[in-house]
């Protein structure tokens, strides 16, 4: 494994502006009770509360109303329990233990129920019924059906890493990049903003290969800049779901030249993303039925990535202590990780 001598996050350059909710920190706040209300959470509140979900929530969620952003601070704080304990399984060889987990969540937003077989009292599974009632309940028909969709996906992708990291083989880069869009967990809040600004695209606009290519660009522009934070912690406990810790390995180059590869490819990224934003209002102006209402529509969509991706960049680097914690650099397990909580009835 290469080493990891040295280690600095660079300036992505990001060109874009960026404002955060008055009420951040309020929401923060919120999203920790919330968090401890249901028990996925039994010690080091502290340390959860440094995480900083609000400011995050805040930062990327445009106009949206304050009790939308609490709403998304909560599912991001479900997020990080739910990927934390994930890797407490991998790291406890007991993966087993996931599979009902994530069946009683997908049984729910199929049918509206846990399952028989699930355990329905499971905190993962009573905070994720808590939370995906509230989402519906605030989204249009299509944006559900998206919502629906990805957060299977997700699912599905941290499977994906786990096998990774089981196997002892390498996925190929680009096969980490089309993982990696839906292991960020990105999608299915990017619905909740997409909901919460009161847009409803209809689903053709979803699909034009031009709209794909600017969501795509966005998300990995987001997900290349958290591996580079993130760097220390997965490669100090032998994670490779890592694009650095990839780069190194087939390029065969030290991780420093990584990190600089990296930066290298999110600045081509940023460029694509621009360049593919043309593109889709071309597209638009193309499009038969596009009228004025529709392009506003598009065009809050898009600034609302803009707002994803320097959102989560200032997040990573001010306002959140889980890239700079010890024991995160360290590759140790988040101080409130619950080692009982998948065998919790």
């Amino acid at each position: 494994m290469a080493r990891l001598s040295s280690f600095s996050v660079p300036d992505f350059h990001l060109p874009f502006g960026n404002s955060k909710h008055p009420q951040a920190a309020r929401a923060n706040a919120e999203a920790t009770s919330w968090v401890l209300g249901h028990e996925l959470v039994t010690a080091a509140a502290e340390e959860f509360s440094g995480i900083g979900v609000g400011h995050l929530a805040g930062r990327v969620s445009g106009e949206v109303p304050y009790e939308r952003i609490v709403l998304l601070a909560e599912w991001m704080a479900w997020s990080f329990v739910l990927d934390d304990q994930h890797d407490h399984l991998i790291r406890a060889g007991d993966l087993a233990a996931w599979r009902p987990i994530t069946d009683a969540i997908t049984s729910y937003l199929e049918t509206g129920r846990t399952g028989d077989h699930a355990p329905g009292r499971n905190p993962l599974v009573t905070g994720f019924v808590d939370l995906c009632d509230r989402i519906l309940a605030g989204m249009s028909e299509g944006t559900a059906a998206r919502y629906r969709a990805h957060v299977p996906l997700m699912l599905h992708s941290l499977d994906q890493e786990a096998g990774n990291r089981g196997s002892g083989g390498r996925q190929t880069v680009q096969e980490y990049v089309l993982m990696r869009r839906h292991s960020s967990q990105l999608l299915p809040m990017m619905d909740m903003v997409e909901a919460g600004l009161g847009i409803d695209l209809p689903q053709h606009v979803h699909d034009l290969p031009e709209y794909r290519a600017v969501v795509a660009s966005a998300v990995d522009i987001i997900s290349w800049g958290n591996d580079v934070f993130s760097l220390p912690k997965e490669h100090a406990c032998g994670d490779t779901n890592n694009l650095v810790s990839l780069i190194s390995s087939w390029e065969n180059c030290s991780l420093p030249e990584a990190v600089r590869a990296v930066e290298g490819r999110i600045q081509i990224r940023i460029e694509q993303y621009l360049a593919e934003e043309r593109s889709l209002f071309q597209a638009m102006d193309a499009l038969p039925g596009t009228d004025a209402a529709l392009r506003d529509a598009v065009t809050r969509c898009v600034r609302s990535y803009e707002d994803w991706i320097i959102g989560a960049d200032l997040w990573q680097r001010y306002e959140c202590t889980r890239y700079s914690d010890e024991r995160f650099a360290a590759g140790l397990e988040s101080a409130y990780t619950r080692p009982d909580l998948v065998s919790v009835a």
